[in-house]
């Protein structure tokens, strides 16, 4: 059984990797990607915040570096600040909303895990969303619970987002 060469915080921030990587008590972990759902998922996703992004009050940005403990750093798919949030190179405090695209070799158990950790760092708002199955999920260290009207909110804003509307549009593409 190989093991996993451990490598410092430092390094890790001091390096480029393309694609970016989670990085989880000295183990870089690749992050499944590249396929054309998800990058199109990820794109609607980023055109709809960007879009709304002064009637939110938000920053949309994918694949962020955020710090979910000392030696916890996540990628998710879009990291969705507050405008008033600092611009810090890496978001070291819980983001409004962490959104999580599926690829096709994505288990909910691995998934499960990255909840965790947003969770851990207080993010409150988590979304998954699987591209090839059409499903989206509320995500919480508890599990996942399908929006019962297909809306995805965050309560006390004006956001809120239609998975139906993601798929057509995913559809068109």
């Amino acid at each position: 059984m190989a093991s996993a060469t451990l490598i410092p915080v430092s390094e890790y921030l001091a390096t480029t990797y393309r694609p970016d990587r989670d990085f989880l008590d000295g183990v870089l972990q690749e992050r499944n990607m590249g396929e054309q759902p998800h990058a199109l998922i990820q794109g609607i996703l980023s055109r709809i915040f960007g879009n709304h992004r002064h009637d939110w009050q938000v920053r949309v940005l994918p694949e962020q570096r955020v710090q979910t403990s000392a030696t916890h750093y996540r990628i998710p798919d879009l990291c969705i600040l507050r405008s008033s949030d600092p611009k810090d190179p890496i978001v070291r405090f819980a983001p409004l909303l962490c959104i999580e695209i599926l690829s096709k070799d994505d288990s909910l158990g691995d998934l499960q895990e990255r909840v965790d950790d947003y969770a851990g760092l207080g993010v409150e708002h988590i979304w998954a969303i699987d591209p090839w199955k059409r499903r989206g999920w509320l995500a919480s260290t508890q599990g996942f619970l399908q929006p019962a009207d297909g809306l995805f909110r965050i309560p006390n804003t004006s956001i809120e987002v239609s998975l139906a509307a993601i798929f057509a549009e995913l559809d068109e593409e």
